[in-house]
């Protein structure tokens, strides 16, 4: 089973969107568990977390947080990213054959234009980041966010597309 862990800070709409992708994957009962970290939002981000039945931490220690997930492997999500068609069936068997870490595949109907790509740098669950909660509990500092997760793991690439969470907030600006 999977626990799913994002971070957010005033990203209602954005977070609604993630939330309702996941929808499925609980039915199926791949999903179990959905944590929002916030960072001080003065949207509706916790009435749209507290609909979706997730927990929702305005302060937390990621060490504790981790120490509580109900499922043994982690998906860690930008707010606005959106997992496409498959991808249930693919963790699913991921999980179950795979002790290392992985990635989804970049979108490829939504790209950046080469410049951008190249001068920017890219944020570090761009494309989401699937992780063993015993190799998480590993890396975890008590005041780190879910980037120091992913930093420095070698992690394999999943087929299935994820449109990065940019596209959600560039369509609502």
């Amino acid at each position: 089973m999977l626990t799913v862990i994002m971070e957010c800070r005033d990203q209602e709409p954005e977070l609604a969107q993630t939330l309702s992708i996941l929808v499925p994957a609980a039915v199926e009962g791949l999903v179990c568990d959905v944590i929002i970290l916030d960072h001080g939002s003065k949207d509706g981000s916790s009435a749209v977390a507290d609909a979706a039945g997730c927990r929702f931490y305005q302060q937390w220690d990621m060490k504790e947080v981790l120490s509580t997930v109900r499922g043994e492997w982690l998906l860690l999500v930008e707010p606005g990213a959106r997992l496409t068609q498959g991808w249930i069936e693919e963790v699913a068997e991921y999980v179950a054959l795979n002790k290392l870490p992985a990635h989804f595949t970049h979108s490829s109907r939504y790209r950046l234009p080469f410049y951008r790509r190249l001068m920017r740098a890219r944020p570090p669950l761009e494309q989401g980041f699937l992780i063993p909660r015993r190799q998480a509990l590993a890396r975890a500092r008590a005041d780190s966010g879910l980037g120091h997760l992913v930093n420095g793991h070698k992690s394999r690439r999943l087929m299935s597309e994820i449109i990065p969470s940019w596209v959600a907030r560039e369509a609502r600006s």
